[in-house]
């Protein structure tokens, strides 16, 4: 009895640990997104109800909060792929998770100047996300062809490059909205159709990738 007693509380300051860093990266986000990367680290432990010393534990400097945070969005990003997968039939699974693209695309957007502001710039932050966020789609392309729901020579890649392509030429703070839009009729143009595809599938150049900022 002693000795899961002694385990327990071995194990609690882990989980709270856990808690107090989600919350932290959560206070931070909508930190920068208000305040930019200027944001005050203190006022950031204060609402989430830390103290400043237990924020430098978890993340020592400016830049690896910031870091933290855009990584926070990828790494939701990329765990939705087998969550989706798991629960929804493939051609659902897929739209689910277009539609947190573009939520992703909008943190983003939101989180930018913060992001610039990291040491190296924000390009080195975008090249070690996008393996992820190619691999959760294609992963998520391939289930839904080989159910037959999309047609074969269908490249993932032109499914991220029309939402991308949205939030790039919007001209007003509803470009969520036709972004979300687009998803339904990527998905529609996407089906399988009863005439045989006479097209090979073709790779994306990886170079191609680089637009996904």
């Amino acid at each position: 009895m002693a000795t899961k007693r002694s385990q327990s509380t071995r194990r609690k300051p882990r989980t709270d640990a856990q808690r107090n860093r989600a919350r932290i990266l959560e206070v931070a986000k909508e930190a920068f997104t208000r305040s930019g990367a200027d944001a005050s680290l203190d006022d950031i432990a204060k609402q989430a109800g830390v103290g400043a010393g237990t924020l430098y534990r978890h993340f020592p400097t400016r830049d690896a909060l910031i870091e933290a945070v855009y990584r926070t969005e990828v790494e939701k990003l990329a765990a939705a792929e087998p969550k989706f997968a798991e629960a929804m039939p493939p051609i659902e699974a897929l739209r689910a998770w277009m539609l947190l693209f573009v939520d992703y695309i909008a943190a983003k957007q939101i989180i930018a100047p913060a992001l610039n502001a990291v040491v190296g710039g924000s390009s080195r932050l975008y090249e070690s996300s996008r393996s992820q966020i190619q691999a959760a789609i294609d992963a998520l392309v391939q289930r839904a062809i080989r159910n037959g729901d999309i047609r074969s020579d269908l490249d993932p890649f032109d499914l991220l490059r029309a939402l991308i392509g949205v939030s790039h030429v919007a001209s007003g703070p509803d470009w969520q909205q036709s972004a979300r839009r687009l998803v339904d009729i990527l998905i529609t143009g996407s089906r399988q159709s009863n005439r045989s595809n006479l097209s090979t599938p073709r790779r994306q150049s990886p170079r191609a990738i680089r637009s996904v900022k």
